[in-house]
């Protein structure tokens, strides 16, 4: 959950607003959400140290066709049929910088990922099931989520969101994020450390929203994980992190 995450994000967040700007596409069926906040998180995923940094939100979308958003990426939903959505995307995976308690180990640069997701839409529930591979950067391997989310409107004033994920990481992916070679072992004093399979990460979410005028609101978030299997087992979580991790932030937010 570092700054270094947006930084990535910005060569999709220029082409989304291009595309706003676009006025071929503005028929006024544009729509979307941006601001800003603080976020309370994890220096690097399996770090206990925790700082509060800010951190920017937006949201767009184009009808039904096309969406971006700093957690899902730049997506088109290709199909379309009755409750259910199936879209390649473009999206985003932070690497690890070599900063704080890793900096005695190599960085891993973060990399733009290609990727497809299904989603069912059932009423408040969205159910989604994504698998994405970096095309860039330092991580290789693939990546499976599955996440659940609700998503409630009580009143004109309060909206709330929740739900659980279930992430796989495989087993390269899992070496380019966690492995600790001989070379960074001698330098950093952690044991030498080679995974051999990939990791689960259980997480769970939700979020309350205050309007304070159809435009603008004030959300509150909070959210667990926990890393398994070759992850919890690296040095870099089991002896300097924590393999249960948690994040809260606040921010306002602008609708358009």
């Amino acid at each position: 959950m570092q700054l270094e995450r947006f930084h990535g994000w910005l060569p999709f967040a220029s082409l989304a607003l291009l595309l706003v700007a676009t006025p071929s596409v503005a028929e006024q069926q544009w729509e979307g959400s941006i601001g800003a906040g603080a976020l309370y998180a994890p220096d690097y995923l399996g770090s206990d140290d925790y700082e509060t940094k800010a951190w920017p939100t937006l949201s767009l979308s184009y009808g039904d066709r096309f969406y971006f958003n700093l957690r899902d990426g730049l997506g088109w939903n290709a199909v379309r049929q009755g409750n259910w959505r199936v879209s390649p995307f473009i999206g985003y995976t932070p690497g690890r910088d070599d900063d704080d308690d890793l900096h005695r180990l190599d960085e891993v640069d973060g990399g733009a990922t290609a990727g497809l997701r299904v989603a069912y839409i059932d009423d408040a529930w969205v159910y989604s099931a994504a698998a994405q591979t970096p095309f860039s950067g330092d991580v290789d391997g693939y990546q499976l989520a599955l996440k659940a989310r609700w998503n409630e409107q009580f009143s004109e004033q309060w909206s709330a969101a929740f739900g659980p994920s279930l992430t796989y990481s495989s087993a390269d992916w899992t070496e380019d994020m966690f492995d600790i070679s001989s070379r960074e072992s001698a330098r950093s004093g952690l044991s030498a450390y080679n995974p051999d399979n990939g990791y689960f990460r259980f997480g769970l979410g939700g979020s309350l929203s205050y309007w304070l005028t159809p435009e603008w609101s004030i959300t509150g978030l909070a959210g667990v994980s926990q890393l398994t299997g070759d992850a919890e087992d690296s040095p870099i979580v089991e002896d300097i992190g924590d393999a249960t991790q948690a994040y809260a932030g606040a921010f306002i937010r602008y609708r358009f």
